[in-house]
């Protein structure tokens, strides 16, 4: 587990928790935890928030002994988003303030995620990595509204505007995920956007397939800042490795019952509409039709996507049946030449910056892991070339982030990534 500034921040405003079953029967009656929040607001609200939901889930979820772990998840979730409405409502300087969750709980009767924002859950089984959350941003969303051309959405609308978090409304719908069966070998992925934002599904699936779990945190937080780095990047990866797994799919969930309030429409929603709204006349009068339409057509989704938040009322769930519907996305990872050789590139850029800047690099290990990649690259054994080739940048990435912590010199560490 990882948490980086990344290269564009001067304030982490990511936070995460995990906490481990201190015996097999332990295991057994609550499984282990693991959390990654992303925190927003302006000074240090976003920090704050973050910090509070991974102080809160932990405590409250192990006190509800009583409660089935998918029950007392959620009823965790729900505390921490209180306490952190409540804790912004009382300060001018944190009103507002939110953040995303991902609290995912392995257990003997699988994968429990609960969710909410954009940060996610993947789960590699093979070379098969699956997205086991879905974002709660106006992108998705509108896709899944299925009433605007898919390819067309992210044309007019911004990526990072999310419609849910903890922290803003007095109440909040959370996600409730699985659970998904647990097997030998399942390595489990928690992020937030700051890592995903910057490598693609089936690069991070590679990097997993083909690294130790703390090799592999280390390699994606470095490849996310040599991309650029900017937003704060958090990464948990979770190997299941036995005897702890889960009984199998067939095991239910016990029974319990429980109500969600759907929250107010998150004002992002009315404030997309209203933007189109207002630029599809605009438009219009300068002939642009198609972008009118287009406009137009954003608003009338925007709007339904606030009818259904705002009016879709109570929605009752029964512990006895499988939550949510993940995987929302998936993709095969086999060890590709094409990633092999954007690793092959970052890595000579690296070699190039360091060499002209005369940074001191204890050069010996990191000639070596880029010999053995581009040997095997050209062998076509891509999975040992994108292990050797990340384990070269993450050679180099250390030793300037100790220079960088000393104030060594000569040089300094790369601040832009590379182009």
């Amino acid at each position: 587990m990882l948490s980086d500034v990344g290269l564009r921040r001067s304030m982490n405003q990511d936070s995460y928790a995990v906490m481990l079953a201190s015996s097999q029967e332990n295991w057994e009656h609550r499984g282990h935890l693991f959390i990654v929040a992303d925190g927003m607001g302006a000074h240090a609200a976003g920090e704050l928030a973050s910090k509070l939901a991974t102080d809160v889930v932990p405590l409250a979820y192990g006190k509800l002994t009583d409660r089935p772990p998918p029950e007392a998840l959620l009823a965790a979730v729900q505390d921490a988003n209180f306490q952190i409405h409540t804790r912004g409502s009382a300060s001018d300087d944190f009103r507002g303030m939110g953040t995303t969750i991902d609290a995912m709980v392995l257990c003997p009767l699988g994968a429990i995620i609960a969710h909410v924002g954009d940060s996610r859950v993947y789960r590699l089984r093979g070379s098969r990595l699956e997205q086991l959350t879905f974002d709660h941003s106006l992108v998705w969303e509108l896709r899944a509204a299925k009433q605007a051309p898919q390819d067309n959405v992210a044309n007019f609308v911004p990526k990072n505007i999310i419609t849910r978090s903890l922290g803003p409304n007095p109440q909040v719908q959370i996600d409730l995920e699985g659970p998904h069966p647990i097997q030998i070998g399942d390595t489990y992925l928690v992020c937030c956007d700051g890592l995903s934002g910057q490598m693609k599904d089936e690069e991070m699936g590679q990097v997993l397939m083909t690294l130790p779990p703390s090799e592999a945190v280390r390699a994606l937080v470095d490849v996310a800042n040599l991309r650029g780095g900017p937003d704060n990047i958090t990464v948990i990866v979770v190997r299941v490795k036995g005897p702890q797994k889960a009984k199998g799919g067939g095991a239910k969930t016990p029974a319990a019952t429980y109500e969600r309030e759907r929250p107010p429409v998150h004002p992002a929603v009315w404030s997309v509409m209203g933007v189109l709204v207002l630029a599809a006349p605009l438009l219009l009068a300068i002939g642009q039709k198609i972008a009118a339409l287009g406009a137009l057509l954003g608003a009338v989704v925007a709007g339904a996507i606030a009818a259904v938040q705002k009016f879709g009322g109570r929605s009752r769930d029964s512990g006895t049946r499988r939550w949510g519907r993940g995987p929302y996305s998936a993709c095969e990872c086999i060890p590709s030449a094409a990633f092999t050789a954007s690793l092959a590139e970052m890595t000579q850029q690296l070699r190039d910056a360091a060499a002209n800047a005369n940074w001191r690099v204890a050069w010996d290990a990191f000639w070596k892991h880029e010999s053995q990649a581009a040997s095997a690259a050209n062998a076509a054994e891509f999975g040992k070339a994108v292990r050797e080739y990340c384990r070269a940048i993450s050679s180099m990435m250390e030793q300037l982030r100790h220079q960088a912590d000393g104030n060594a010199g000569p040089g300094s560490s790369p601040k832009g990534g590379l182009s």
